[in-house]
C-alpha cells in the first residue's frame, strides 16, 4: 500500500531519528517517481528531514527556511496527506508549532508524525523491533556519528557524481 522508501524514511524518522538517512531514501525515491517536482509531496518529507537535522544541530536558520519550505507543499497537498497515513488535522498544526519553536530558538527536541493508519504504523514499529531500534524513541544527542552525520561522511560518490555532471555540461556546451 506505501512505497517501502516511504516506510524506511518514517522507521529512520522514528526509529534511529537518523534524518540525513531519510533524506537520503527519500530523494532516491522522488528522482525515481516524481523527479523535478519541487512542489511534490515527496519533497515536503524530504524537507521536514532536512529541517529537522538542521534543527538539531542548533542551524535554526536552515531548519526554518527548510522547514517554512515543507509547510507550504503539505498545504497545497493536505489532501493527500491522508493517503500516506497522516493526520492532515494534527499534522500542520505540529509542524506550525515545530516552526514556532525554531523561530524563538528553542532547542530540538524529538517528535513523532501523527498517523491515521494504525497499520502502517505495527509496520513500522514491528520493522523497528527487528532491526534492534525502538519506535517514538528520543534522539540520541551525544551520537556525534548521527547529530553531524553530514560532516563525517565518506563523499567519494558525491565528488566523483559532480565531476562527472560538470565534465558532461561542459561537453554539451562545445
Amino acid at each position: 500500500m506505501y512505497p517501502q522508501e516511504y516506510i524506511e524514511y518514517l522507521i529512520h524518522f522514528h526509529g534511529d531519528r537518523d534524518y540525513f538517512e531519510c533524506h537520503e531514501i527519500l530523494e532516491d525515491y522522488w528522482k525515481k517517481v516524481d523527479f523535478g517536482n519541487k512542489d511534490s509531496l515527496w519533497v515536503g518529507l524530504i524537507l521536514l528531514a532536512v529541517s529537522t537535522y538542521h534543527h538539531r544541530r542548533k542551524n535554526l536558520i536552515g531548519a526554518k527556511r527548510t522547514l517554512e519550505k515543507a509547510i507550504m507543499i503539505f498545504k497545497n497537498h493536505s489532501a493527500l496527506l491522508p493517503k500516506i497515513g497522516l493526520n492532515e488535522a494534527v499534522f500542520l498544526p505540529l509542524l506550525t508549532e515545530r516552526l514556532e519553536m525554531i523561530e524563538h530558538k528553542q532547542t530540538y527536541t524529538s517528535f513523532s508524525f501523527p498517523f491515521n493508519d494504525s497499520s502502517l504504523v505495527e509496520i513500522c514499529s514491528q520493522t523497528c523491533r527487528e532491526r534492534g531500534l525502538v519506535w517514538g524513541k528520543e534522539s540520541d544527542l551525544a551520537n556525534e556519528q548521527l547529530v553531524h552525520r553530514h560532516k563525517l561522511r565518506d563523499r567519494t560518490d558525491v565528488i566523483e557524481e559532480r565531476k562527472k555532471m560538470l565534465i558532461m555540461k561542459k561537453g554539451s556546451k562545445k
